[in-house]
């Protein structure tokens, strides 16, 4: 009798908690402008926590490799202390100096290209000037240049400018604002970062007892075994994703050496900086470094696209898939789609951590299904087999 008291009272809740679902999700899609401005508001408020859990994530690879070397066998009291803070010190130089070390290459030649173009299009104004209608007749689109206008144009100009002087100026201190406040942002994730970085051991406990403690007990425990999943994902992301990058940039150096194109340093540096970023990198490496090969030398910029596209397929067929072996599984399909969706989510944050991600909702999602499998004893149907079948043949 007790038995089906309780049994009812399940089914009693069950059917409150799915009625009560029914009609949030109504109000929610009635509201829907609402709910999304609520929600906006909310990510934007705890966006420097989410940044700042990103930032403790890639500091600890270098800091777990780091700290689990740095005395490892020694028992004085002192050492032990310092082991933590010495490898997070470490592991925050490396990351500096590597981004430092990329503006100083980068950022130089990358403005002197600039200054080199506008100082070619200013000398090809002067060299119009000076033309006659014939001579500049015989140009490509000299015609063009000759029925132009150009004193309505710069008219217009002017009187566009004037216009939107009022919103230049607000844009321009609105800009300002936004840097001043990214800026903070910035020093607040930071300074989170460190702390879940100094007291991961601790948060880990405190976050396991809440979970199984106020969750239910397949529940929780499914949520500590996710967990444990994605870190070992991240992990092996990260530092898989690092090494494969720095083989991509110094063998993209050393090509660029061997073919005498300029800027060999700073572009492999480029290419490898941004190759961190799965997919999408190596392209925003290839586009950039083609623009300032171009204001030096066009031909070479063909040149170094050709060698970058060979040099690309090379890395992706058979230096990646021994950097990474194992360490991912997921297939390339599901890496796009995941870089492309994180990337409109976060920008280039979301980009470098929606694979991990999709990695472990890909693992968990596999395990998941491999037992429901084994639990229910589904087997394939014919239809299913059939369709393998046709797949495999199709394959070969």
């Amino acid at each position: 009798m007790d038995f089906l008291s309780e049994k009812k009272k399940r089914l009693t809740w069950w059917i409150i908690g799915i009625a009560t679902s029914c009609i949030l999700i109504f109000l929610g899609v009635q509201n829907i402008r609402a709910v999304t401005s609520a929600f906006s508001r909310i990510v934007s408020l705890i966006s420097p926590l989410i940044l700042g859990f990103a930032f403790a994530v890639i500091l600890n690879v270098p800091m777990r490799f780091f700290e689990s070397r740095l005395w490892k066998k020694t028992n004085n009291k002192v050492l032990k202390k310092i082991r933590r803070p010495l490898s997070f010190i470490i592991s925050l130089i490396i990351i500096i100096g590597i981004l430092v070390g990329v503006i100083w290459l980068v950022i130089p030649e990358l403005t002197k290209a600039i200054t080199l173009i506008f100082q070619g299009a200013i000398e090809f104004v002067n060299e119009l000037s000076a033309m006659n209608e014939a001579e500049i007749a015989a140009l490509p689109f000299g015609n063009l240049l000759l029925n132009t206008d150009w004193d309505e144009i710069l008219n217009k100009l002017q009187i566009w400018l004037k216009n939107q002087s009022g919103f230049i100026m607000n844009t321009a201190f609105d800009t300002v604002g936004s840097l001043v406040g990214g800026i903070f942002d910035l020093f607040i994730s930071f300074v989170f970062s460190v702390y879940i970085l100094f007291s991961k051991e601790t948060l880990k406990k405190q976050a396991s007892r809440l979970v199984r403690v106020w969750l239910p007990e397949k529940l929780g425990e499914w949520l500590i075994y996710a967990s444990s999943v994605a870190g070992t994902n991240f992990r092996n992301f990260i530092s898989g994703q690092t090494l494969e990058a720095v083989i991509l940039g110094v063998l993209c150096m050393l090509g660029m050496f061997i073919l005498r194109i300029p800027y060999a340093p700073m572009v492999g540096v480029l290419v490898g900086v941004t190759a961190i970023i799965p997919v999408v990198g190596g392209f925003i490496g290839a586009v950039v470094g083609a623009f300032v090969i171009f204001t030096v030398n066009p031909v070479k910029a063909v040149i170094f696209l050709v060698f970058l596209v060979v040099l690309q397929q090379l890395e992706g067929n058979i230096i990646y898939p021994k950097v990474m072996g194992s360490r991912v599984s997921l297939p390339g399909m599901w890496i796009l789609a995941a870089v492309t969706i994180g990337g409109g989510i976060a920008g280039p944050v979301g980009m470098l951590l929606s694979v991990p991600v999709a990695s472990t909702a890909y693992v968990l999602l596999k395990e998941a299904t491999l037992n429901r499998e084994q639990r229910t004893k589904k087997q394939p149907s014919k239809y299913t087999k059939s369709f393998t079948q046709e797949e495999t043949s199709a394959n070969k």
